[in-house]
């Protein structure tokens, strides 16, 4: 039984994607990315811990620098070599559950309070 081969995009279809679907991602080095600046170190272990419960979740495991006031993302689909269907749906994940704001959705739920205290991700 042959396995069929997974759709890996081009740099050009890449960068169209991103630009539609995630603009605050870049291509890079054989891999999207996307900097997320946080407001300290407990802020950044938040965002670490969000994104590996997506990834495994997701069986899709993205590599991660992780400092004082930022996380960087990349992702590739090693098995294919490339950017693939994977990389982005994990992405767009990401992306709703870190950059999500309760605040704008008018509902119960208001989101952390505009004082600096409270401050954790910095919203772009």
């Amino acid at each position: 039984m042959r396995i069929a081969a997974i759709k890996t995009y081009s740099e050009a279809e890449i960068n169209e994607r991103l630009h539609v679907e995630l603009p605050q991602w870049y291509f890079e080095g054989g891999w999207i990315r996307r900097k997320y600046k946080t407001s300290g170190w407990k802020a950044t272990l938040m965002v670490v811990n969000t994104i590996g419960h997506l990834a495994e979740a997701a069986f899709h495991h993205p590599d991660l620098t992780v400092s004082y006031a930022f996380v960087i993302v990349k992702l590739m689909t090693h098995s294919a070599h490339g950017i693939t269907d994977q990389d982005f749906a994990l992405a767009q994940k990401i992306e709703a559950v870190v950059m999500w704001q309760p605040a704008t959705e008018n509902g119960a739920l208001k989101g952390t309070p505009d004082d600096p205290r409270f401050k954790y991700i910095k919203y772009t």
